[in-house]
């Protein structure tokens, strides 16, 4: 009997280090380190959440937007934690997001450059010598920061994307990357093309 107590404790040591988490890692967006992979799978469920109304029949200074955009106007007000997104067409959302920490927060004018489903996560190197437990690759997964998409902005360099930590949506969390939750960002991906006007305010 022992024994047998004796090797079942065995596996679930052997299981437990093999089922590592990567939780959320505070500097996983900074600019930089972006390989992708294949999509893979559907993810699991994620908890409920209550959303902000994400359509809207009207947007905060609206004088501010293009008058022409051919793939709409995404509006990010950082102080407001959240994105507007208006199509070509006058159909408008918003959505709560994460924005940057003070002094990681980066305003102005861009375009969405590339979209990608399931992106796979390459910590930098200066990442992982601050923090030597980070993998060299986190697949697409739940345990994948980035979530189940990404909106490349700025030649690569800004991101909005999914989360592994919806509690940080409506905070200033990130390295300077738009976070949201699966549902938003799965729809805005649907919404958006490469070309959509960008514009981040505070």
């Amino acid at each position: 009997m022992r024994v047998l107590v004796l090797v079942a404790a065995l596996l679930l040591t052997a299981f437990a280090a093999r089922a590592q988490v990567y939780g959320p890692y505070d500097g996983y967006d900074d600019y930089g380190g972006d390989v992708y992979d294949d999509p893979y799978s559907p993810y699991p469920p994620i908890p409920d959440y209550e959303p902000v109304p994400r359509h809207r029949d009207y947007l905060p200074d609206r004088g501010q937007l293009p008058r022409q955009s051919p793939g709409g106007t995404i509006l990010i007000v950082t102080s407001q934690h959240t994105l507007y997104y208006t199509t070509s067409w006058g159909e408008q959302y918003a959505y709560p997001i994460a924005v940057g920490r003070e002094g990681k927060q980066w305003f102005g004018s861009t375009r969405v450059v590339s979209k990608k489903e399931h992106p796979e996560w390459r910590p930098t190197a200066s990442m992982r010598q601050k923090n030597p437990k980070l993998p060299t690759v986190v697949r697409p997964g739940p345990s994948n920061p980035l979530g189940t998409r990404a909106i490349y902005l700025a030649d690569g360099l800004l991101r909005i994307h999914g989360t592994n930590d919806p509690s940080s949506i409506g905070t200033n969390a990130s390295s300077g990357c738009f976070r949201m939750y699966r549902q938003d960002v799965e729809e805005l991906y649907e919404l958006v093309q490469p070309g959509t006007h960008v514009i981040v305010r505070r």
